[in-house]
């Protein structure tokens, strides 16, 4: 048997990540309560977010930072709700700020550092009300919302991250119409996307502008793509989708300039605007020309050979690709980085011990390139409302349940394969015996301690086949 520890870097980060209205409970003046009571097909069996995990009228947020703790974490990333805060332009709510930043004193004492996301997918219904993201103004409105939050919070928040996944935002809301306002607009989408570049700026200099030392970022979500075949007819869609999803945004906030295919937008405020980068990673999708299939956009789902495919709405989930996107990022970024997403929805709790583990060894690897990850916030802490797909026990990512009806919580499996590693800031072969011994030998052959671990590289590594657990 092999005996190995994969210890991560000192100080390194262990977390869960949350957003607002997806645990909060009773979020009626956003633009999702609206989506979600304004006609059937919007959310999965015309669900409604209800009371969620009931983390604002019933605090329940203190008992589930518990289970945090209890994991070993040390530090924790959510969202505020900026239509609590903020419920009419100009009209700010002192009690949702004192709620906000009293969950930011329960994080600290227990000994958990907060990475407080200002926008998570929701706007209030009076910024819908004058256009969203496609009206410039959201920009102003945006700044001075996070300098009356950053006014409320920042004596005990130092790391910030302003926008979480501005491409999916805003593809799903005006590309695909999956998320409200349901549209499907080219035109509408690239001026979301170059506001919400504008948003991010404008919050980081009003973060600085309180609290110079402050470390700002932003979530990216990178997906990985697989060329189909034949490549020479293929590849071409492949790189204006990577480019497009990928890297649009990350060259934005390096150069000033938005490239997106056919239009480029100057946002020379952006640059250097960037004191982290965050990477949010679930799938790879197979890519190519579909002129059957234009709605699509060069996507199509295929059983794939390796891998295993989530539910039907989502792709291959591949997590070596997590190895690829960190090199990438600290490469062209040359900014610390943090895992502000990972993980799998998986309600039997089968998959997750070893898609945790694949991940990781993914970052360690990556690590051991001299790649700067500061941290890793697995997807998430509680089963909550996944946006548009609802409460659809396919899409349960928790590393504890929560029955929405009741609302009790239950322990998986895999949290206690989460706490182990956090307690020890390391992965080891012990866990591996334990958690995932039927794959010990294909993801550990038997070879001196470290010598290769986790051996292979990501492109030989994805020839694992997670659908044999």
């Amino acid at each position: 048997m092999v005996d190995f520890d994969l210890h991560f870097p000192a100080g390194f980060l262990w977390g869960t990540a949350t957003a607002a209205h997806q645990v909060e409970g009773g979020n009626t003046n956003n633009n999702w309560h609206a989506w979600e009571t304004s006609g059937p097909g919007h959310v999965f069996e015309n669900q409604q977010a209800g009371a969620a995990c009931d983390w604002w009228d019933g605090q329940r947020y203190l008992e589930d930072f518990d289970r945090a703790a209890e994991m070993r974490n040390n530090a924790h990333r959510f969202s505020v709700e900026w239509s609590r805060i903020e419920p009419e332009p100009g009209q700010y709510d002192d009690a949702a700020l004192q709620h906000y930043a009293d969950m930011v004193s329960a994080l600290r004492a227990r000994s958990m550092e907060p990475l407080v996301t200002l926008h998570h997918f929701s706007n209030p219904l009076w910024l819908e009300k004058q256009g969203g993201w496609t009206n410039e103004t959201a920009v102003g409105h945006f700044e001075q919302f996070v300098a009356r939050v950053v006014e409320a919070l920042g004596e005990n928040v130092t790391l910030w991250c302003t926008i979480n996944e501005p491409m999916v935002y805003a593809s799903q809301s005006f590309l695909t119409g999956h998320f409200p306002p349901g549209k499907k607009n080219l035109v509408s989408t690239y001026r979301v996307i170059a506001n919400l570049l504008r948003g991010h700026a404008a919050a980081y200099r009003a973060i600085k502008a309180q609290q110079p030392n402050a470390q700002v970022g932003l979530a990216k979500h990178q997906i990985s793509f697989k060329v189909n075949r034949p490549q020479l007819i293929h590849a071409p869609a492949h790189d204006v989708i990577r480019h497009f999803f990928n890297r649009a945004i990350i060259g934005g906030l390096l150069t000033g300039k938005l490239r997106l295919p056919l239009r480029t937008f100057r946002v020379p405020e952006a640059k250097d605007t960037l004191d982290w980068i965050g990477l949010n990673y679930y799938y790879r999708f197979a890519v190519g020309f579909h002129p059957l299939y234009p709605q699509q956009f060069f996507i199509r789902q295929s059983r794939p050979k390796t891998g295993i495919l989530g539910p039907e709405s989502v792709g291959e989930i591949w997590p070596e690709g997590l190895f690829e996107h960190i090199r990438w990022l600290s490469d062209v970024t040359r900014k610390p980085l943090y895992i502000t997403e990972n993980g799998v929805a998986d309600p039997d709790d089968t998959l997750r011990p070893l898609h945790m583990v694949r991940s990781l060894c993914s970052v360690w690897q990556a690590i051991n390139y001299n790649a700067p990850v500061k941290g890793y916030f697995h997807w998430t802490l509680v089963d909550n409302i996944e946006w548009s797909e609802g409460y659809d026990p396919r899409f349960q990512f928790g590393l504890h349940t929560c029955d929405r009806e009741t609302q009790e919580r239950a322990k998986r499996r895999s949290a206690e394969l989460y706490g182990e590693i956090c307690a020890l800031n390391a992965f080891t072969g012990d866990m591996a015996q334990r958690y995932v011994p039927d794959q010990f030998d294909e993801l550990f052959p038997g070879v001196d301690v470290q010598a290769n671990v986790p051996l292979d590289s990501p492109d030989k590594r994805q020839t694992n086949e997670m659908n044999r657990i």
